[in-house]
């Protein structure tokens, strides 16, 4: 039996992931990734909780937000929740 793990893109069309999505970088999926305007963002955090993928995170330590591009699908729920217009959705 070989040790070699399956990356998500060998996975069968329909087929059933064994493994957790924190074990698949997937951020690869989509075309398209969110950027920040920090001039125009007060930090409400509303990307972060309507966030799907866990990918816009709250460093804590530099007191800002971050994109963790390994996992952003690009699918834009930040950008559309974003009140202040801060999060732009761009080509990669």
């Amino acid at each position: 039996m070989s040790s070699y793990e399956k990356g998500w893109k060998e996975v069968s069309i329909a087929g059933v992931c064994w493994l957790p999505s924190t074990k698949y970088l997937t951020g690869d999926w989509s075309p398209y990734k969110p950027v920040r305007d920090k001039a125009k963002c007060n930090k409400c955090l509303l990307c972060h909780m309507y966030c799907p993928d866990g990918a816009v995170i709250w460093n804590s330590k530099a007191e800002d937000i971050e994109f963790n591009y390994n996992f952003c699908k690009g699918c834009g729920i930040c950008a559309n929740e974003c009140p202040q217009g801060a999060i732009e959705i761009i080509l990669k």
